[in-house]
């Protein structure tokens, strides 16, 4: 399977030797369920403040490992240009057949299949590996810094954040399109590789506050067709190993309730012998820091 999520950008190192103002931990919210706490249907990040103010606020933005190059972009053009032929074929067959239904199911099965997919990726290199494990060393050191930076992933631009996952899916979907002509097929790889392609700009939009996002975005969470804020949040509270599905969040109730990812977990540890981070009890390395931007909420 190709990475179903990029890196986070292994920002780790780079954050640990750059002076970007105050950190202060995160307040005693974090300790708490959303379970206990109604008024989190409506979470917004903790605004960010620091005593460094506009100039630190600059240098993060600006940090040239959080813009977009035009590698970037053009990854992001190609990506998106593979996933619409997939969906324009798919249209174009069913009206020569006149036949929508199948189409549509299809489509229907490959946005459900996404966020399953999500979450079993984000769980495997939440959980396993470092950054000196073969081929997903930089994903898995990024997702698991994550959750010490959470903030960073609001700060990169769009291309910069989904660049490898549009390469991966170009190199999965376009030998499809190239030698498929069901248009059933078809709808459910574009709409499946294309929830994929955008399920870490989901999963940034559920780290955003809610005033900075866009009403559409707003609506989409709302509405459960893509992850929420405080549906997200619960994955950043100890002891980390909930909610793990980032594209929609439909599979997390279910994959929680039944708990299918400690059951993974038993499995590889009495086969393998292989402990998953969450069992861990958390340490710096989990605990979050917060980036503080005094004058953020003024610009």
């Amino acid at each position: 399977m190709p990475s179903i999520l990029p890196q986070n950008h292994a920002i780790r190192s780079s954050q640990q030797s750059d002076e970007i103002g105050t950190i202060q931990r995160r307040s005693s919210y974090r300790d708490k369920s959303i379970s206990d706490q109604p008024e989190l249907a409506n979470y917004e990040p903790p605004t960010p403040i620091t005593k460094t103010g506009t100039s630190t606020r600059s240098h993060v933005l600006n940090d040239p490992s959080l813009q977009s190059t035009w590698a970037h972009r053009a990854w992001m053009v190609i990506g998106c240009t593979t996933v619409l032929i997939s969906l324009a074929r798919s249209a174009t067959g069913a009206i020569d057949s006149h036949t929508w239904v199948s189409p549509l199911i299809a489509g229907g099965i490959g946005y459900v299949l996404s966020d399953l997919a999500s979450g079993i990726y984000h769980w495997a290199i939440d959980n396993y590996g470092s950054a000196k494990t073969p081929v997903f060393g930089s994903q898995i050191d990024g997702f698991q810094g994550h959750h010490k930076w959470p903030w960073i992933i609001t700060r990169l631009q769009v291309a910069n954040n989904l660049h490898e996952l549009t390469r991966g899916v170009t190199f999965t979907v376009l030998p499809i399109n190239l030698l498929c002509n069901n248009h059933t097929i078809l709808a459910f790889v574009g709409v499946f590789s294309g929830c994929v392609m955008f399920s870490q700009q989901f999963h940034s939009w559920a780290h955003g506050t809610k005033s900075k996002l866009p009403l559409i975005v707003l609506a989409l969470q709302d509405a459960g067709i893509l992850l929420s804020r405080s549906q997200h949040a619960a994955h950043h509270r100890p002891p980390y190993n909930k909610n793990y599905c980032i594209v929609s969040g439909l599979w997390n109730q279910y994959l929680d309730r039944y708990k299918v990812f400690e059951l993974l977990e038993m499995i590889f540890f009495f086969k393998l012998g292989v402990r998953p981070r969450s069992w861990s009890e958390p340490d710096s390395e989990w605990t979050e820091e917060t980036e503080n931007l005094e004058s953020l909420s003024a610009s």
